[in-house]
């Protein structure tokens, strides 16, 4: 039989981890009132079983009854019923009246007998905390009853002091293991091997993620209030999933996941178990850039912060050069799969962005997209001005005339404006002897000075825009304002994506998200806008955060 093809049919519930929370986070926003929430405060107690090695370990740290008053749908009674329609189980006959605060599900190694040949056969454990020992372990001798009766041959093991039940099912269903650990847990498996280890990992503390100084610094990290809960050993995830990890300046990551009035806020922290990877940071800001009040409110995507002269050497840069040598063969790959606009703004003008122009920005600067007709949108971008901005100018200057553009000025509604445009002859005919030609002129890209700032825009249009954009700015926009105001500062600036405006022009780019909202189509009808940004980072750790703004 092979137990890799899919989760064997109890452990499946634990993906309610997962579903419930985001669940929630959907009709959090509908509830109108707050709900009382017991969530454990000092992270999950079931890391005990676990290994140090472990891929994956996913914790819900609330009992999923104290959600369903979110659950304004039915959606959690629909995940229930389905996750346990096979296994003649009823949760709230069966389960409900033990269940605890925990549900812990883990990716425990990627391949249980460790023998390549045979393919990779993953061992995952989930266990439930119990409040009431005696009826969990009535379940547990009821839960191996009904499938020996669906033709299942029963097995029972002591095993240090704990008593192990799994079965030989017939074809084309998936092996079971389970035991009443003490008075707190009940476990599950998909083989008895994963149940012994889990115990040794308890009788020796060495060995089990508990004990593990990397997950004792990145549960530190972890905010009050937090229902869910995942740690990730990056070096074995991305061996699991067949890859290297490359430029590995972070071996793990925690994720925190909260709800919000408004929405649901996740917290991340990517952990190193060397100070060696001291990286620049990005300066730390008390208060959104100035530079957004030059962005229309019709931004789809707008990125604002502080310095990008050493934008390669900070910590974030470090992350992304990981993460894609270890996804992609580079980040230059990644950048032309999923970053076609700026990909497309230096072919056309002949440029290195982080050369010709990241190099010269050294004070507050925003970045925005706004979603009109165009494949590609109209771009935005703000830089504080100083010195070295005028010396950037006259760089871009000099690439401009080198490419054959002219360099000229005009006024637009009063205001000085600067162009790198391109005549083109064009002939008209107006009878057949004698053809007539005009000179048109066509605008490679504006630039402007508004107070203390230089405005660059890919069209004379959209710097029509900026200019007219007066208290319509994005830094005054309501939703904005609400999105923000969940991350905590100082921090290193926004990334804020604006999905009812930016939909389309995202899915132009990226044609696999069309794929993502039909299976996740609750969550993209009720997605507002996405936030991200970067707060907290010294040698050891990088802290961010994401805000998914609801409906």
């Amino acid at each position: 039989m092979n137990r890799q093809s899919s989760f064997f049919g109890f452990l499946v519930a634990g993906i309610i981890a997962v579903l419930v929370v985001v669940t929630a986070g959907f009709y959090w926003f509908f509830a109108k009132s707050p709900v009382n929430l017991t969530t454990s405060t000092s992270g999950p107690s079931a890391a005990i079983f676990v290994s140090k090695q472990a891929p994956i370990t996913l914790s819900l740290l609330v009992n999923p009854d104290q959600l369903q008053a979110l659950d304004k749908e039915g959606e959690l009674s629909k995940l229930k019923a389905s996750v346990l329609a096979k296994s003649n189980i009823d949760y709230q006959q069966d389960i409900q009246p033990w269940l605890g605060n925990e549900i812990t599900l883990a990716v425990t190694t990627f391949d249980i007998d460790r023998d390549p040949e045979n393919g990779q056969q993953p061992g995952y454990l989930m266990a439930l905390a119990t409040t009431k020992p005696e009826k969990s372990r009535e379940f547990l001798e009821l839960l191996f009853s009904k499938r020996v009766l669906a033709g299942a041959n029963l097995a029972t093991e002591e095993y240090k002091g704990v008593k192990l039940l799994y079965d030989n099912p017939p074809p084309k269903q998936d092996l079971l293991a389970g035991a009443s650990v003490g008075e707190r847990f009940v476990l599950f498996a998909n083989d008895p091997k994963v149940l012994r280890e889990g115990i040794n990992n308890v009788q020796a503390p060495d060995l089990n993620l508990s004990s593990s100084l990397q997950y004792q610094k990145a549960t530190q990290q972890l905010p009050k209030g937090g229902l869910a809960v995942a740690f990730l050993n990056l070096p074995t995830v991305a061996k699991w999933q067949g890859l290297e990890l490359q430029e590995p300046t972070y071996d793990s990551e925690i994720i925190s996941l909260l709800l919000n009035p408004k929405g649901l806020a996740a917290e991340t922290s990517f952990l190193s178990s060397s100070a060696t990877v001291a990286s620049s940071s990005s300066p730390l800001l008390s208060k959104p850039v100035g530079a957004l009040q030059y962005v229309p409110a019709s931004a789809g995507l707008a990125i604002s912060g502080a310095n990008l002269s050493n934008l390669g050497d900070t910590d974030l840069a470090k992350l992304w050069k990981q993460a894609t040598a270890t996804i992609y063969s580079s980040g230059e790959d990644a950048i032309s799969r999923f970053g076609k606009p700026l990909t497309e703004i230096q072919k056309r003008w002949g440029i290195n962005l982080p050369e010709d122009v990241f190099s010269w920005v050294q004070g507050e600067y925003a970045i925005a997209l706004l979603p009109h007709q165009q494949t590609t949108g109209n771009w935005v971008f703000v830089v504080e001005k100083t010195q070295s901005v005028s010396e950037g100018i006259s760089h871009l200057d000099a690439i401009a005339s080198a490419k054959g553009l002219n360099i000229s000025s005009f006024n637009l509604d009063q205001q000085k404006i600067s162009a790198w445009t391109e005549l083109i002859a064009a002939s008209k005919q107006i009878d057949t002897k004698r053809p007539a030609y005009t000179v048109e002129t066509k605008i490679q890209g504006v630039h402007t000075t508004l107070g203390n700032y230089e405005i660059f825009t890919s069209d004379l249009e959209t710097m029509a825009e900026v200019l007219a954009v007066k208290d319509n700015s994005l830094i005054n926009n309501r939703n904005f304002q609400d999105s923000i105001a969940v991350i905590p500062r100082p921090n290193q600036g926004y990334i804020y994506l604006d999905w009812t405006k930016s939909q389309k022009l995202l899915e132009r780019q990226l044609p696999i998200l069309k794929l993502a909202e039909v299976v996740g189509k609750p969550f993209f009808n009720n997605l507002r806008s996405l936030t991200v940004s970067s707060y907290s980072s010294d040698a050891e750790l990088l802290k961010g955060g994401i805000f998914l703004k609801l409906r």
